[in-house]
């Protein structure tokens, strides 16, 4: 960890409480670790993208919103102190923040965060096939409730474009049909039409519905990226699927027809959803009622 300078850091702590800098060096090193497990050897090769996984990492380890929010405090003040003292010339965690969301319930996107993703402004930041190619995974993921896997698993054959249905292979090998709305087979369908070939070479698995740029089928990386350049917060994939599931049953959708499309065992594990269902509610009820 000498290249990261952890010591030095910490000795420039002087005005700070020796509870408040035992916890700045465990979040730091805590960082370090998982940040050389990706190939980084130093501050230098951080970037504010790298910063962006590590949060949305974080949260997908359940870690609370406020240990989250702790951690982004202990990066905004190392690098920043790495950038007064000339080790950097950039700061990559300036305005850094925690994503969204609170406790161990899941995240619902907004609906401004939704049009972010799904509509991003043009010109594209990547070429027309990987958008076109993005445009379908993110619908599928929200359209359809997919877990990552399941959309990453598909095959051609499991696509029932005219009648906008798609065949998901779920945990323990359950398999379950859902539909999908017109946008989003319309986003699969292009996708299939005029992006897939630019994508594919001679050793491409022929079956694969999504594929990446060196050629092969997509993998979870790949769908976490695609999240990192659309979304305006540090999004987790799964993410998508949470607010599918929270969206429907806001409209009224039965629970029992949650637990189908999401391919649930049990109902218990549909039955969070409605947790955070109530608690918006409650939040609109606060907010907007003259007595809230």
């Amino acid at each position: 960890m000498v290249s990261w300078d952890l010591d030095a850091f910490t000795r420039s702590l002087s005005e700070v409480a020796p509870a408040t800098v035992v916890a700045y060096r465990s979040d730091l090193e805590a960082f370090v670790t998982w940040a050389e497990r990706g190939g980084l050897t130093g501050p230098e090769q951080v970037e504010r993208l790298t910063l962006r996984r590590y949060l949305a990492y974080l949260s997908t380890r359940r870690y609370a919103r406020q240990s989250v929010a702790r951690k982004a405090a202990s990066l905004r003040r190392y690098f920043s102190w790495l950038r007064r003292t000339g080790v950097l010339e950039v700061d990559p965690a300036v305005r850094l923040s925690a994503p969204g969301g609170g406790g161990r319930l899941p995240r619902v996107l907004s609906h401004a965060e939704l049009d972010h993703l799904l509509d991003p402004e043009p010109p594209a930041v990547v070429d027309r096939a990987v958008g076109l190619r993005d445009d379908a995974v993110l619908e599928l993921l929200y359209g359809s409730g997919l877990r990552v896997a399941e959309l990453c698993a598909l095959d051609l054959s499991d696509l029932d474009l005219p009648g906008g249905m798609v065949t998901v292979w779920g945990k323990g090998a359950k398999q379950r049909t859902v539909p999908m709305h017109d946008r989003c087979g319309e986003a699969v369908r292009t996708w299939l039409a005029d992006g897939r070939a630019c994508l594919a070479g001679p050793d491409s698995p022929a079956n694969a519905v999504f594929l990446n740029m060196a050629q092969r089928r997509l993998g979870v990386r790949d769908v976490r990226r695609i999240l990192d350049r659309r979304a305006q917060s540090p999004t987790h994939p799964h993410a998508l699927r949470h607010s599918f599931a929270t969206h429907l049953l806001d409209g009224g959708a039965d629970l029992r027809v949650v637990q189908e499309l999401l391919g649930h065992a049990s109902l218990r594990t549909t039955q969070v959803y409605t947790h955070v269902s109530k608690e918006r509610l409650m939040a609109v009820h606060e907010r907007t009622h003259p007595r809230g």
